[in-house]
């Protein structure tokens, strides 16, 4: 690899004179252009950058075009742009024009792009000063994120569907651009699900891997954002899947604050001795933030009863072929291995009726055992949205979840889920509770799909997503033992949760203990 981070076969003055270079010149031009018309780009703010493309080179090697900084736009042309390399070496510059043309400058964001491309492996940035932007971080001037759900839009956004709610996280602006640098790549590694960071009173930076990519889910974020702000307008959440009046948000919100007030010990508000070692905490949910009996009384039986209906409606939709698969897949192991309940589920040429009823008799079986299992539980959330949505279920939560959810919110604490239960189960709890909705308090959910919660490369996996340098600066609260001893020796924190109905723990055990999550 040579200096400028190019293969060395590549790295002569053809490759940055080729046609794929000259080609990517133009189109950012001609998208500058767009955007202009957009509002994005206006008064020389904002910006662009996308890779030349040459299948010789892996991404992260091929040359960067790159805007000027300071400059009209929309008048830019093909020739006025910058090449560079991997690293950020400049390969190739404009020429300077005459007066009232400035001297030409590399995009005042080029360190910013730099950092994307490295930590996300992008293949076009854009930088927006589009008003939508700026007027989405002035919604709540002290939230550290966006947050919408249930617009058709978000399926525009990468790994989004219509159900999830789309958390982009806020930071604050700076004097300068470059400034910014640092507290992006925070915001990326805190937030490894996100393809934007939104800057307050400033714009946006949104990337994808091709330039279509980014193209298209900035117009959706823009959307988006204009979205929240005209329901914001008019009295309604966005970021609740029914986008009620905000008053009953705000009413609760303050009834909670105002007892959170009276409830937290005055030694907590008054000695600044008692900073917390840790920057986040991670919660289980059964036995912790939720009764088990909700789980064991509530949404497993209604997960078992409603299954075959559920089946029946939804069989021939994409989502439940995919959750036939993983079940499939699922119960052939469990035979191999003798599984008590286990049955053969027939080919789909047996007909609808004879597999669905071998699948109703396997899931069934499943919940009975309790089984921890991905198959299970994607399908269990599945059925569980459309109770939350019929409002046939509602998520139960200790009382002093939601005092403790705010109490840690403002602290700037970041809070997050890791829990059996898929994703989608966990966002229905807490979406969907008598103290509305309180996923605005996390900052992400994290399932089986990562990994066993009694194996500690579990935990090492959430750590390496939530952007700390330690494992130890992370806390986790549950109420197995086993979860607890695998979170320790991954150098976790760790918390046990004694709640009402939760199983005994033997003497000696040596772990912290809270009987309620204000204690923390």
């Amino acid at each position: 690899m040579g200096e400028t981070g190019i293969a060395p076969e590549l790295s002569s003055e053809a490759y940055v004179d080729s046609e794929a270079v000259a080609e990517t010149k133009m189109l950012a031009a001609e998208l500058c252009k767009q955007f202009y018309g957009l509002g994005w780009v206006s008064g020389t703010g904002g910006s662009i950058t996308i890779k030349a493309h040459d299948p010789r080179l892996p991404k992260s090697q091929q040359l960067i075009v790159m805007a000027p900084s300071g400059v009209q736009k929309e008048r830019m042309a093909a020739e006025d742009m910058y090449v560079l390399s991997a690293n950020g070496s400049v390969l190739s510059a404009p020429s300077p024009k005459s007066f009232p043309h400035k001297p030409p400058k590399c995009s005042e964001c080029g360190p910013l792009f730099l950092k994307v491309y490295h930590m996300c492996n992008a293949g076009a940035v854009i930088h927006s000063h589009g008003l939508e932007s700026c007027l989405a971080t002035m919604i709540d001037p002290s939230a550290k994120e966006f947050r919408i759900t249930h617009m058709e839009m978000i399926k525009g956004i990468q790994g989004h569907g219509y159900y999830d709610e789309l958390v982009v996280p806020i930071i604050e602006n700076t004097a300068r651009e470059y400034e910014l640098t640092e507290f992006l790549a925070e915001a990326i590694a805190a937030y490894p699900k996100t393809t934007a960071v939104l800057v307050r009173n400033h714009g946006i930076y949104i990337w994808g891997d091709s330039w279509i990519s980014a193209k298209t889910q900035a117009e959706c974020y823009h959307y988006l954002f204009d979205a929240a702000f005209k329901l914001s307008q008019i009295g309604l959440d966005p970021s609740t899947p029914n986008h009620g009046p905000i008053s009953q948000r705000a009413h609760s919100l303050l009834a909670r604050e105002t007892q959170l007030n009276d409830t937290v010990p005055r030694a907590l508000k008054e000695n600044g001795d008692l900073e917390p070692s840790y920057r986040c905490i991670v919660l289980d949910i059964e036995g912790t933030t939720t009764p088990i009996s909700f789980v064991s009384d509530i949404l497993f039986p209604y997960a078992r009863d409603n299954v075959a209906s559920h089946l029946r409606a939804t069989y021939d939709t994409e989502e439940t072929q995919a959750d036939v698969k993983l079940l499939r897949m699922q119960v052939d192991e469990d035979l191999k291995q003798n599984v008590v309940g286990a049955q053969p589920i027939p080919p789909d040429d047996a007909g609808k009726d004879e597999v669905i009823n071998a699948l109703v008799a396997n899931v069934s079986a499943m919940i009975s055992a309790d089984r921890k299992i991905t198959a299970l539980k994607q399908l269990q959330g599945h059925i569980w949205r459309t109770g939350y949505a019929r409002n046939e279920l509602q998520g139960e939560l200790f009382e002093d979840v939601p005092l403790a959810l705010s109490k840690w919110h403002a602290a700037g604490i970041k809070v997050y889920i890791y829990s059996s239960g898929s994703r989608e189960a966990q966002r229905l709890i807490f979406g969907n509770t008598k103290y509305g909705d309180l996923r605005k308090f996390f900052c992400g959910f994290f399932d089986t799909t990562t990994g066993n919660k009694r194996e500690s490369r579990s935990y090492s996996e959430i750590c390496k997503s939530l952007g700390v340098d330690e494992p130890s600066q992370v806390l986790f609260a549950t109420d197995v033992l086993q979860e607890a001893v695998a979170a320790k020796n991954a150098g976790l924190q760790v918390v046990i949760s004694l709640r009402p109905g939760n199983a005994p723990l033997p003497p000696n055990h040596g772990f912290r203990t809270v009987s309620s999550l204000l204690e923390i």
